[in-house]
């Protein structure tokens, strides 16, 4: 098994390079955790408290859990990955079954933030862009998808994304083994990507091949 940690600010296209991955690789062989699924359960709170959760400070994460699912997986177990609800702001009744496979994905802005998980992973990718260009992005996905008017994008962008990247995911880089800049639009990255995770599966196939003939 192979654990890939994929960490960039909100924008940067790690949605776009995950995406390219998987489908760069044998189908089934791939499970992704997105990091958003664990978010803290804030179900005892009023609904008005929790509107004003911070999504990009790393108190609201469940990290512990997070840690410990993923140990799951290394292990060969399943888990009983937890959903959230933007709307609520709480966690869902609602799990996903999340079988171990050949490689595992965690993708998330604050990836690579806590030490505990950082440790159990096998690739470290932070995936970058420009602060302009992944304003732009989160500006024409929002108002898009979700009809956010552009006055509370902005003031979002300057009051919540901005100095959250700076203070807690920018400097997460430095534990990054490689950075994927231009996001998803850099192929020749992913393509190397690729290559490496297919040889690195090749060779834990061959230690176990090894191993089980001694």
């Amino acid at each position: 098994m192979l654990i890939i940690g994929i960490a960039g600010g909100t924008g940067s296209g790690k949605t776009t390079v995950v995406r390219k991955i998987v489908e760069s690789l044998p189908q089934g062989s791939v499970a992704v955790i997105p990091q958003d699924s664990y978010y803290n359960d804030q179900s005892e709170l009023p609904l008005e408290v929790r509107k004003q959760t911070n999504f990009d400070h790393p108190d609201a994460f469940e990290w512990p859990l997070l840690a410990h699912q993923m140990e799951e997986l290394k292990a060969g177990r399943a888990i009983e990955q937890p959903t959230y609800s933007y709307i609520t702001c709480t966690r869902l009744p609602e799990t996903v079954h999340v079988e171990p496979q050949e490689v595992i994905i965690v993708e998330g802005i604050m990836t690579l933030y806590d030490k505990k998980l950082r440790d159990q992973m096998d690739l470290k990718i932070f995936v970058d862009a420009e602060p302009d260009e992944r304003l732009l992005r989160v500006i024409t996905r929002d108002m898009a998808e979700r009809g956010h008017p552009l006055e509370m994008l902005i003031s979002k962008y300057r009051n919540v994304l901005k100095p959250m990247h700076d203070e807690f995911i920018e400097p997460t880089k430095q534990y990054a083994d490689i950075i994927i800049p231009n996001g998803g639009n850099n192929d020749r990255a992913i393509e190397m990507m690729r290559r490496y995770i297919l040889a690195a599966l090749e060779e834990q196939q061959f230690r176990k091949t090894l191993q089980h003939e001694k």
